[in-house]
């Protein structure tokens, strides 16, 4: 019968590549663990590994066990830690996914009164997932994905819960400061400065630049928002952020200015993606709904 611990071995031998390896991870001896595959490839008729020199190489029956294990250990997961919660009191747990690197600041100041209205609900912000933003909802990595551009699929809901402009941020003594509008052929000698993400995923470059065949003369990326828009601030390049976010950072006193991008602009939305199956979950709604209260 195939169990728990055989889905978490095939996951930990494709981690970390070798028997010896995963058994340590587990807390197995080797010999335990090899017991307990060579039990389960006899119930089950079928080689789970074949070895290739020091390797073990998945058959067709090991590779579909670990996409069955990469499915299924995150539910059970999440499962042990529910049912933890209940038992000490607690409601349960949100777990936050980000694809919107500017929006953590929107989220901070969501959180805050979250928490003080579900004092029993704890909350989780996670920016790198397994499976990448919708993977990690079906993977139940992550219980909401915070993201500009929305994945449609069975079995997930997206709401939009506020509109921004994105726009090009540039020093207040940058000579298109000024411009009313910025052309693509107009950043051919700037240094683009954005957030670690893919070219083919940054607006700037999917709805801006690429189609008109232009590119930056440089692409940098820095995680964090206050550094890029210190770098922006003392003229060592440009960037792409939601308008919004600029001008708070104006209301401080960094000498930046927004110019948009294109004479109609870069208009976008911001989701909050969740699984059908959780539209019961009172705390999950709550988010939600308080969600598109703090429009930006």
């Amino acid at each position: 019968m195939l169990e728990r611990i055989h889905l978490a071995i095939v996951q930990e031998v494709a981690r970390q590549g070798s028997l010896t390896a995963a058994a340590s991870t587990l807390c197995l001896t080797q010999s335990a663990l090899s017991h307990a595959v060579k039990k389960l490839e006899g119930q089950m008729g079928t080689p789970i590994w074949l070895r290739e020199g020091r390797r073990l190489q998945p058959t067709q029956a090991g590779s579909y066990l670990l996409a069955v294990a990469n499915r299924v250990l995150p539910q059970l997961d999440q499962a042990e830690q529910r049912l933890r919660q209940f038992a000490r009191g607690q409601r349960g747990a949100l777990r936050i996914g980000m694809e919107c690197h500017p929006c953590y600041q929107w989220l901070l100041r969501l959180v805050a009164p979250y928490l003080a209205r579900w004092p029993d609900v704890d909350v989780d912000v996670k920016q790198k997932f397994q499976f990448g933003g919708i993977g990690a909802l079906f993977g139940f990595e992550i219980d909401v994905l915070v993201t500009p551009d929305p994945l449609y699929r069975p079995e997930l809901v997206f709401e939009p819960v506020f509109d921004y402009e994105q726009v090009l941020v540039v020093a207040r003594g940058h000579p298109l400061a000024g411009a009313s509008c910025v052309k693509p052929a107009q950043l051919t000698q700037e240094v683009l400065i954005t957030y670690p993400v893919a070219p083919e995923r940054l607006d700037i470059f999917n709805q801006f630049l690429t189609p008109a065949g232009i590119a930056p003369r440089q692409h940098k990326s820095i995680e964090t928002t206050d550094i890029l828009l210190q770098m922006v601030a003392s003229g060592r390049g440009v960037s792409a952020l939601p308008r919004w976010l600029v001008q708070e950072y104006q209301q401080r006193g960094m000498p930046i200015v927004p110019v948009r991008l294109g004479r109609s602009g870069i208009h976008k939305q911001i989701f909050l993606g969740t699984r059908e199956s959780d539209a019961d979950t009172d705390y999950l709604a709550s988010f939600v709904d308080m969600a598109r209260q703090f429009r930006q």
